[in-house]
């Protein structure tokens, strides 16, 4: 149904951006803010390198129509767990609660793609 595919796309498309472009251009084109979210928390840099690269591998598999099913479903399981940890983080370290509901909004549009995955595959 193609209200099925629009959803997907719109969902998936925020998350590439959000989850994948953003962190991955800072960390090119402005590689001293790459540390800019992670540092306040208490976490290393080599921290912040290797979630933006996990990230843009992330948003790869589940928006590139030719990769496996199970790997896609491991991409939205490491997606959805950096935003679940990003939430803690903040929760627990600066308690500021726009920092707390930007993972939890990214949650649920990241919930919207899953869903609507199995459908769009279903009706082809």
């Amino acid at each position: 149904m193609k209200r099925n595919k629009i959803i997907f796309w719109v969902a998936t498309t925020i998350i590439i951006l959000w989850e994948g472009v953003m962190p991955l251009s800072t960390l090119i084109f402005s590689p001293q803010y790459a540390t800019t979210g992670t540092e306040p928390l208490g976490y290393p840099d080599y921290f912040a390198y290797t979630l933006i690269i996990c990230k843009a591998l992330g948003v790869l598999a589940i928006s590139y129509p030719g990769v496996p099913a199970k790997l896609k479903e491991w991409a939205y399981a490491g997606l959805t767990f950096s935003l679940i940890y990003a939430f803690i983080s903040h929760a627990i370290v600066d308690k500021n609660f726009v920092y707390m509901l930007l993972p939890v909004i990214a949650f649920v549009i990241l919930m919207v793609s899953y869903v609507y995955y199995p459908k769009i595959q279903k009706n082809g």
